[in-house]
């Protein structure tokens, strides 16, 4: 790992561990904000989630900022410590969807409506962020990129085995009919033999 990414990781990620935990220190705080994004998405997560995982999902708001700080958290130091970092990117572009949500200018009136902009776009430039960090490789390939290498590369080999095959089905050829010309000139030999 090159230490600009390094750097660059941890700064992004600091952002979302600082935010998380006052997310888990101080729900209230952001519980007006979060009320009509945790209305809207805790009735559709509890209804996705299989019902012995339901005992698991926040019941109130409170306990949704809570739990998306607990994400904030563990996905900031997977992306800063580098273990799991791209998890941990994902995790926190999930966790910026409701902050986008939540940041709607067109709810606000006045002086307040500048800085709800200011918010979207801060919430729309991390949620960028953090989606180009889930999808960094450090210029190693990924999975599907060796999938696609590994599919060619026994095409290649098929073909080449083929093309084998071919030649030894077209020298067999070859050869079976020598052997026949031959087979059938000694047969009109004898049979010339035996008439003469």
């Amino acid at each position: 790992m090159s230490l600009l990414r390094f750097v660059a990781r941890s700064m992004l990620a600091s952002y979302f561990v600082i935010n998380g935990v006052k997310a888990i220190r101080h729900p209230e705080d952001l519980v007006e904000s979060a009320q009509p994004v945790a209305d809207t998405v805790l009735p559709l997560v509890s209804y996705a989630v299989p019902e012995a995982a339901r005992g698991y999902l926040p019941e109130d708001t409170a306990g949704f900022v809570r739990w998306t700080g607990v994400l904030q958290v563990a996905g900031g130091l997977g992306l800063a410590t580098g273990l799991g970092r791209r998890l941990g990117a994902g995790v926190l572009a999930l966790t910026m969807v409701p902050h986008v949500l939540a940041s709607n200018p067109l709810r606000a009136k006045g002086a307040e409506r500048t800085v709800a902009q200011a918010r979207l776009t801060k919430n729309v430039a991390l949620l960028g962020g953090v989606l180009l960090a889930a999808q960094d490789t450090e210029g190693r390939p990924n999975l599907a990129w060796k999938v696609r290498a590994q599919k060619q590369l026994v095409a290649k080999e098929a073909a080449k085995r083929k093309a084998e095959l071919q030649r030894d089905a077209q020298a067999s050829a070859v050869d079976a009919g020598r052997r026949a010309r031959r087979s059938a000139r000694k047969v009109r030999k004898t049979v010339a033999d035996v008439l003469s």
